[in-house]
């Protein structure tokens, strides 16, 4: 089932929407099962898993050894063999400790077999600054997976999306990388209790604009939302542009926007080196959007330093909504 039109009047946390995904997946296969440290009784680092313990018994909600290489090999093991499996990294940081698995192995193999395997789990994992968990427990390494040919890299920006996106990605036959901000888990949204999917690989308009084109992802969509309505006070127009999901990027509606607008503004947490946005400047450099630009693309990203501990640098390492004002009122004067 595709994306629903369902009207909802219920409003679910993003960790809930994603505990309820988890659930009616479960609820519905077998072969689903979730797999991490302290996902059981504790519920999860941030509680994300609670109460499912008791409903689905310690072989479907399994705790595992702190180990995220063991906790990715059973993945892709039970995936290779029929299962469906959900892992969770505690923090997305700690996913460097199971890279072996994922980039040599997970990302790989149905591709060596000729496609006669398959290796269908999910490795979800909170990933983003803004706890005061200093420089081990804050990183965006999204684009370390999306680097990696055979493994499709999810990034919800809303408690909405992020239940849709759940349910496609645990549909899907290949290794998902599911990427949680940690500030978005207390955040709501409307939420419809059956289940729906999200197709991977489906961009979002998240605000209508003719002005300038803001692409953002995870938290970073929520940050441009809110600098919109601060524009707009301006008589400034912003078109906030959320992939949703990065490895397939559906980069069409990206194209489409610049056009309308004539200007682009890339906004993501993860460092600028490297980073994300790096790859959407290419693609509109290289499609028909280029030939509508009237400014320079920009890009606003992390610093380039590990994250601090103290909180106050810590606000000024990421892109902050103000930050996002400044630049796009610099784009739309056409002050760069």
């Amino acid at each position: 089932m595709l994306e629903t039109t369902t009207t909802a009047t219920r409003e679910l946390t993003y960790a809930e929407a994603i505990r309820e995904a988890i659930r009616q997946a479960m609820e519905q296969d077998e072969r689903v099962f979730l797999l991490g440290e302290d996902v059981g009784v504790y519920g999860g680092a941030f509680g994300v898993s609670a109460g499912l313990i008791d409903q689905f018994g310690e072989e479907r909600i399994r705790d595992t050894p702190i180990s995220e290489a063991a906790i990715a090999g059973a993945c892709i093991g039970a995936a290779l063999t029929g299962m469906r499996p959900i892992g969770e990294i505690q923090f997305m940081d700690f996913v460097t400790l199971s890279m072996e698995q994922l980039v040599l192995q997970a990302a790989k193999l149905r591709f060596m077999f000729g496609g006669k395997a398959t290796v269908p789990f999910v490795l979800r994992m909170p990933g983003g600054a803004g706890t005061g968990a200093a420089a081990q427990h804050s990183e965006s390494l999204e684009n370390w997976f999306v680097h990696v040919p055979g493994l499709k890299v999810v990034m919800p920006s809303n408690a909405y999306d992020a239940k849709g996106l759940l349910l496609a990605a645990i549909d899907d036959d290949n290794p998902v990388i599911f990427i949680e901000h940690k500030l978005l888990y207390k955040t709501k949204a409307h939420v419809p209790e059956e289940m729906y999917r999200i197709p991977l690989s489906q961009t979002n308009i998240a605000r209508q604009g003719t002005d300038l084109t803001v692409v953002a992802t995870s938290l970073m969509v929520q940050r441009a939302l809110q600098a919109a309505d601060i524009l707009a006070e301006d008589g400034i127009e912003i078109e906030v542009v959320d992939p949703r999901t990065l490895n397939p990027l559906d980069d069409q509606p990206i194209f489409e926007s610049v056009k309308k607008t004539g200007k682009v503004l890339i906004v993501h947490e993860a460092v600028g080196t490297g980073g994300y946005g790096g790859e959407i400047a290419a693609r509109i450099a290289a499609s028909e959007a280029f030939d509508y630009l009237d400014a320079p693309i920009r890009r606003l990203t992390g610093l380039d330093i590990p994250i601090p501990y103290n909180r106050t640098l810590e606000y000024h390492t990421v892109p902050q909504v103000e930050n996002i004002v400044a630049e796009a009122r610099k784009l739309v004067k056409g002050e760069y």
